[in-house]
């Protein structure tokens, strides 16, 4: 279960890792932003700038999760950005869930790997 909880927690900090970085660097090629209120959407995540703040939050969560320190904090911002993720496609854009169910299936491995840390949230 050891290696199972490793392998998981560095696919997941790639992921966000990458994606995250591609925020900054660009190294992805962008489709043209699709119709409607999706792309209305999508238009003001990047005209804000509010695309910068979740890439850099990807990025500190991934970048957390990699380095095996702290994985309890990455697994806390990383999950807040998954519940975005969730509510976009299902709201907006649901053609892109199954990339949504494989980082949910992660993370919620991972929180319960962790579940110790997170012990007390649910305590009453």
């Amino acid at each position: 279960m050891k290696i199972a909880t490793i392998i998981a927690r560095v696919l997941l900090g790639l992921i966000f890792v990458v994606f995250g970085s591609n925020a900054f660097l660009h190294f992805l090629p962008m489709p043209p932003l699709p119709h409607g209120v999706t792309g209305e959407y999508l238009h003001a995540f990047f005209a804000s700038g509010y695309v910068y703040a979740i890439g850099g939050l990807q990025v500190i969560g991934g970048l957390l999760l990699l380095i095996g320190r702290f994985v309890p904090l990455g697994l806390t911002i990383l999950g807040a950005i998954i519940v975005n993720i969730w509510l976009f496609h299902l709201l907006m854009a649901p053609e892109g869930l199954p990339p949504a169910i494989v980082v949910t299936l992660l993370e919620l491995f991972l929180v319960w790997r962790y579940r110790h840390a997170f012990a007390g949230i649910v305590r009453p």
